[in-house]
């Protein structure tokens, strides 16, 4: 799909990949880029932007954990331009933890990470459907390919989000609805990087730009593809995943070993650092 005149729906779209793909869609020639994220003034200085490089900027406040945001989203998207075309469900979180996380912790990240994209398939499809073409780009993580070693529900919630977008592209491709994953792995984002902008996890290493996932995801939609692969060594760990899973189980052990050397560093420099 060619997004020039279109009308697009990016939800965490206030920040991270997010705002690089509102204003990419911008620079595409979007008819409008609709931004929806939870911190309204934030989205609205997106959404002023977006307008700055030619596309009509809305700013929609949304919690994407409730269904009723949602509809109420697509909702008033239809009202302003008449229609949605591209529904690109990038919201999403990351707790770390694992057997110790809280049934409220669980059920937080799989509101966000999972339902929300279920909610916004079920708000759009719809209209999409009436009018035989739509586009649906979820964003899942390379962690629901292969793993996020720290956080059981990161990698649970991601996997979820990576078969539910399977299982829309099987039951709506013939329908002229388009479904693509993203999935990445590291990203010079928030969620990466801490304030002081120093790497959080060993994903920093060959990390990413926001800009260059946005970039590949134009590339990839004009193509039409299922997966989106900002970091293309990823169709190789999950190739060798297929091909030997044994195998494969014993190498995440020894990144699960570097993940555990890096934070260990990280907590001895910081308590060097608290006494002087």
């Amino acid at each position: 799909m060619n997004v020039q005149h279109k009308v697009v729906i990016v939800t965490g779209g206030a920040s991270g990949i997010g705002l690089a793909l509102c204003r990419r869609f911008a620079q595409a020639g979007a008819r409008a880029v609709v931004v929806a994220d939870l911190d309204p003034a934030r989205c609205q200085a997106v959404a002023d932007e977006v307008s700055g490089l030619g596309s009509q900027g809305l700013a929609v406040p949304t919690d994407v954990s409730r269904e009723p945001a949602i509809q109420a989203l697509v909702q008033q998207a239809t009202e302003r331009f008449g229609q949605v075309d591209v529904f690109c469900s990038n919201a999403g979180i990351i707790q770390r933890g694992g057997m110790e996380a809280t049934l409220e912790q669980w059920q937080r990240i799989h509101d966000i990470n999972v339902m929300a994209h279920v909610f916004a398939a079920r708000a759009v499809l719809p209209q999409m459907l009436a009018r035989g073409e739509g586009y649906l780009v979820n964003t899942a993580s390379a962690a629901g390919l292969l793993a996020q070693v720290d956080s059981a529900m990161y990698t649970v919630t991601k996997h979820a989000a990576v078969a539910f977008a399977e299982w829309l592209a099987i039951n709506y491709g013939d329908k002229s609805i388009r479904v693509s994953c993203l999935c990445p792995q590291g990203v010079r984002t928030p969620m990466l990087l801490g304030a002081d902008g120093q790497r959080k996890s060993f994903l920093s290493d060959g990390s990413v730009s926001a800009e260059q996932v946005a970039d590949e995801v134009l590339r990839c939609m004009q193509e039409e593809r299922f997966l989106i692969l900002p970091h293309p060594e990823v169709l190789t760990y999950l190739q060798r995943k297929a091909a030997d899973v044994e195998r494969w189980i014993r190498g995440m052990r020894r990144v699960r070993d570097q993940a555990e050397s890096i934070r260990a560093q990280q907590a001895q420099g910081g308590a060097e650092a608290a006494g002087g």
